[in-house]
């Protein structure tokens, strides 16, 4: 971790939009002060999260007829070979137009005047809870297929990371992981401690800043404590939990740690009940809270970016919430710089 990344109430969002094409997604991303290339998931089953990241992973079938991904251990074994001869090569774990429709166009951008610009994929976790074999068991509980995976995506994300340092020496990839929020259970086969060591040294392996985003209320203290240097958290949401670990909160920070806090909401029914004015003095009271914790009033502000609480594709009004929230988020960080710096 090494704090060098710049704070001060910068936005960036989940890197998933509603959109159906390319050009709109594209530049709503870039009016952000970290833009991001989107997942157009509604535009191509390619463009789910999960199904992007499995681009020459051997064993891997994506189904689109029945929208669905899956691993075949047969076809796992006779692909591994060709897998390990080129796995090595940049270009053979960049993602291709038809797995990421936006990565190239954003790539294509000048990119060199943003501050921070980012891409993301699904992390390890949540791809081997997600993903099953023929039997329907989760990949994650196959010792064979969990220790390429964990080995693959840290080598995809660092194929990414490459490409994006090119046009911005401020580049990074975060992990999405809505799946460590329910990892540390008792599952057998697969211990909470063997899974939690198993992430410390995968991260060991990822170049460049490490970020992870997720959603839900995870261990807040295993999050905290690894080595990251960002950490995206649905603030609307669990901001009243997050901040009750006020110490690991303030540690985080002190070693550097960006804390992307998610306080705009994007449901339809939500974001039309907010006001810019009611959810400034809602992230405040979180951080005053933080303050009278013992967190310096200057680290707070130093170490926070902004963000959308989460992703959403099930608005009935398409983009517009979205894109509402996009603006909301803009003029509160605003209100925020003004009142903070």
């Amino acid at each position: 971790m090494s704090g060098s990344l710049p704070g001060k109430c910068l936005t960036t969002a989940m890197g998933i939009l509603p959109h159906t094409a390319v050009e709109p997604a594209l530049e709503l991303a870039l009016k952000l002060d970290i833009p991001f290339w989107p997942q157009l998931p509604r535009f191509s089953f390619y463009e789910d999260m999960y199904v992007q990241v499995s681009e020459h992973f051997p064993g891997i079938i994506v189904d689109q007829e029945k929208l669905r991904i899956q691993l075949d251990m047969e076809k796992f074994y006779g692909e591994l070979p060709d897998y390990v001869e080129k796995m090595e090569e940049r270009s053979y774990l960049e993602l291709s137009p038809k797995y990421s429709v936006a990565l190239d166009a954003f790539l294509e951008r000048d990119l060199s005047s943003y501050p921070v610009i980012r891409g993301q994929s699904i992390g390890p976790v949540s791809f081997g809870l997600k993903i099953t074999d023929r039997e329907l068991k989760p990949i994650i509980y196959n010792d064979e297929v969990r220790d390429l995976l964990f080995d693959f995506i840290a080598r995809k994300l660092n194929a990414q990371y490459g490409q994006l340092k090119e046009k911005n020496d401020n580049a990074f990839v975060w992990l999405d992981e809505p799946g460590l929020e329910i990892l540390f259970g008792s599952f057998t086969g697969y211990s909470s401690h063997r899974a939690k060591e198993d992430y410390r040294n995968f991260l060991k392996g990822v170049n460049g800043p490490k970020g992870v985003h997720l959603c839900g209320n995870p261990d807040w203290s295993f999050l905290l404590d690894l080595e990251l240097d960002i950490l995206s958290v649905d603030i609307f949401g669990w901001g009243h939990i997050f901040t009750r670990y006020h110490q690991e909160v303030i540690s985080f920070m002190e070693r550097g740690g960006i804390i992307s806090w998610g306080i705009v909401p994007t449901l339809t029914e939500e974001i039309d009940a907010q006001t810019a004015d009611g959810l400034v003095q809602r992230l405040e009271s979180l951080w005053l809270y933080l303050e009278k914790q013992g967190a310096g009033r200057e680290m707070i502000y130093d170490r926070a970016w902004l963000a959308p609480a989460r992703c959403c594709l099930i608005n009935a009004d398409g983009n517009a919430s979205v894109e509402k929230a996009f603006s909301l988020l803009k003029d509160i960080s605003l209100r925020l710089r003004e009142k903070w710096n």
